[in-house]
């Protein structure tokens, strides 16, 4: 079995995430090759497809959200994502027993003696009038019912799992600040999610007799798991089983693997993991160049894997977990960035040659111009760290 270096799935990843060669292909299509884009930050997403995209226009970005073609909800990991709608349609019933799952591990204590379908009700009754609402004002709505758990268990609950809500924008929003506003998708979207049936699983991700965690049906079938494998592949692949479940954090998806098996090529990396890939999907040369890209905070490129040591050294891997914006030089994680008055200020991990120190401030100077709307180009190297 083909043995690929950190290299070479650097080199793949970089394709995949469209982060080697900006690609022309519209806003909407790039938000679903991706996967959708973390989003717990709001305005990151922006700098996400800014490096990924030629001429990206921020408005576009704001005018599918404010049209209901991409939302910000919570879905992969329990964080919030922007998604296309039709994703998130197909999705959410999917992640459904991931989400509840990953709220009580918080706060299962608060929650003992809930029984959480009659919370899903009474918190659907009050969402009914179509009026968006905060997760506070949602939980003190039910609180009168269930009060010794407190506002926020039973909000995160509502919110982040038994409902599949949407952010309403101005959140996420180009330059623009807003708090969270929740409404259900349905509501937003004027379509229902795609049924548990339909997906192969009942909303607990149990099989028909309630004896499965896998989230397959009675038949065996998972078609959306089977789409998830697929579609984390062309994003992020050649990656192993523990990847894809680092990134969607369902547990249940082996079935969804064995069922594409047959359409998949296989690999191993240098400790002897088992990669899948589609096998016509892009992996480059490793000798390709790679051009300085810079990454907003939690970024997929990095998150989306269990061993990151493709594109960050283990040393640095704190960093894309603590909300570090990050600069590829090579390929590979070497500075953070921030922006403070209209100047970026990049801070390498590492001494940079001249010639790479040349194209990060480029690049930082592009970027600088994106942000301020082309009134700056100010970008400032510091000295390295240590």
């Amino acid at each position: 079995m083909t043995v690929l270096d950190a290299r070479a799935l650097n080199r793949a990843t970089l394709a995949r995430q469209l982060l080697l060669d900006r690609a022309d292909v519209p806003v909407l299509d790039a938000v679903a090759h991706l996967c959708g884009l973390q989003a717990q930050e709001p305005q990151e997403p922006f700098v996400g497809l800014w490096s990924r995209l030629h001429a990206f226009d921020p408005a576009t970005l704001s005018d599918l959200l404010t049209g209901r073609r991409v939302v910000r909800t919570h879905l992969m990991r329990r964080t919030v994502h922007l998604l296309t709608a039709d994703d998130v349609l197909a999705w959410r019933a999917r992640h459904d027993a991931m989400l509840r799952q990953r709220v009580l591990a918080t706060y299962r204590r608060e929650l003992a003696g809930v029984d959480l379908d009659e919370l899903t009700a009474a918190g659907l009754a009050v969402m009914s009038d179509g009026e968006p609402r905060s997760m506070p004002e949602l939980a003190r709505a039910v609180a009168g019912r269930w009060p010794e758990p407190g506002p926020r268990p039973l909000g995160e609950m509502l919110v982040a799992a038994l409902i599949p809500m949407v952010q309403l924008p101005p959140r996420g929003l180009w330059r623009t600040k807003g708090g969270v506003r929740n409404v259900p998708l349905a509501t937003w979207l004027g379509r229902d999610i795609d049924p548990p049936g339909a997906n192969g699983s009942d909303a607990n991700g149990s099989d028909a007799n309630g004896s499965g965690a896998n989230g397959s049906g009675a038949n065996g079938s998972d078609a959306a798991g089977e789409a998830l494998v697929r579609r984390y592949l062309a994003a992020f692949g050649p990656a192993a089983s523990a990847d894809l479940r680092a990134w969607c954090g369902l547990a249940g998806l082996p079935a969804a693997v064995a069922a594409v098996r047959e359409e998949l090529v296989t690999f191993r990396d240098e400790r002897g993991r088992e990669l899948l890939d589609l096998p016509d999907a892009p992996r480059p040369d490793p000798g390709t160049p790679a051009p300085v890209r810079f990454l907003p905070a939690f970024d997929n490129a990095i998150l989306g894997y269990q061993d990151r040591s493709r594109i960050i050294d283990d040393a640095h891997r704190g960093l894309s977990v603590t909300g570090a914006r990050v600069v590829l030089v090579d390929g590979r994680v070497a500075a953070t960035w921030t922006v403070t008055d209209g100047t970026v200020t990049v801070t390498p991990l590492r001494r940079f040659s001249r010639a790479e120190r040349t194209g990060v401030a480029d690049e930082a100077e592009a970027l600088a111009s994106f942000l301020s709307d082309n009134e700056s180009q100010r970008a400032e190297i510091a000295a390295p760290l240590g």
